[in-house]
């Protein structure tokens, strides 16, 4: 039987022949994964972000679509249509690039709403609608999506609905001196790029996640995981510190807990570790939740991040004795 650190070793010995660093993101990736859960990506250009995602589905051995979201991309460039066909005059399903297990949804934040709304049905049901008929999508099937943090013009911010569908939010940071010496070693040579081979299979994804839901959560951890999702909610709706201000205009959603219960499994999973302690879910809980809170103005005028906010709940959130 494969268990979580030489799964996810493996993987993450392919991913390094193109990306060098980002542990901590390749590790959320694996968690998604397992998890049965999509990923938003933000990051400054240049990042690898793309490269990083492509890799992954290339070590996976698993179908790879790249979809680059533009202001004039329609909802069939994505989902698909229906073609006429003069021979025999009828209409044939033309399938889009969502038709794959794994999707690069690239600079989402660059496409219209109703662009963006047609991987709702998708990412939620796993399944899209072409000319009335639904589809069912291929399994495993996740969305990778991507945007830029800083540039504004042209893009179409993501409403909460659709984030909320995403299971982390990572944040892309700038290598260190030593990563970036290696990567200009690695990527010199012009006439030379990286092979990598898929070490895995979209089979054994599945069958592995049997072994994910193995992973025992207890009493204890499970309150501790209301108490902290349920915190961003008390931020919202009450006064902080006994004066007018609230930190945030709308706190988690259930589908929060449920992130945080299904990735600490998977977390644990990949770390070796039968059982799911306060430690994980502290670990995950800015990548499952910075996404899913929504910041007052003052707040934002204070110079409050979402991740900041959400270290306060860390901190006033008693921890479970024992798990």
């Amino acid at each position: 039987m494969l268990n979580g650190p030489a799964w996810s070793q493996k993987l993450r010995n392919e991913i390094s022949k193109a990306v060098i660093g980002q542990e901590v993101v390749v590790e959320r990736l694996l968690v998604a994964l397992l998890a049965n859960g999509h990923v938003l990506l933000e990051g400054m250009p240049g990042l690898a972000k793309t490269l990083l995602i492509r890799s992954l589905g290339t070590a996976l051995g698993i179908q790879f679509e790249r979809v680059q979201f533009t202001p004039d991309l329609l909802p069939s460039d994505v989902v698909g249509t229906m073609i006429f066909s003069p021979k025999d005059s009828a209409f044939a399903t033309h399938k889009g690039p969502i038709f794959a297990n794994l999707v690069l949804a690239d600079e989402i934040n660059r496409a219209p709403a109703k662009v963006q709304s047609a991987l709702l049905e998708a990412m939620q049901e796993r399944q899209v609608t072409i000319g009335g008929t639904s589809h069912k999508l291929p399994k495993p099937f996740f969305v990778m999506a991507t945007q830029n943090p800083v540039e504004q013009e042209g893009t179409y911010p993501l409403p909460e609905a659709q984030t909320d569908r995403f299971l982390f939010k990572l944040l892309v940071d700038y290598p260190s001196a030593s990563e970036e010496a290696q990567m200009m070693e690695m990527w010199g040579q012009v006439t030379k790029a990286p092979e990598l081979q898929p070490v895995s299979s979209g089979q054994e994804l599945l069958d592995l996640r049997v072994q994910v839901d193995a992973i025992h959560v207890s009493a204890g951890v499970q309150a501790y995981i209301l108490a902290l999702v349920r915190g961003t909610r008390d931020l919202a709706s009450t006064a902080e510190g006994g004066t007018t201000k609230r930190l945030l205009n709308f706190g988690a959603s259930p589908r929060a807990s449920l992130a945080l219960f299904q990735a600490s499994r998977a977390l644990a999973w990949i770390r070796g570790v039968d059982y799911v302690s306060p430690a994980l879910i502290q670990d995950i809980f800015h990548d499952a939740l910075r996404h899913r809170v929504g910041l007052t103005y003052e707040a934002e005028a204070e110079e409050l991040s979402a991740d900041k906010i959400l270290s306060q709940v860390l901190e006033r959130t008693p921890v479970p004795a024992s798990t």
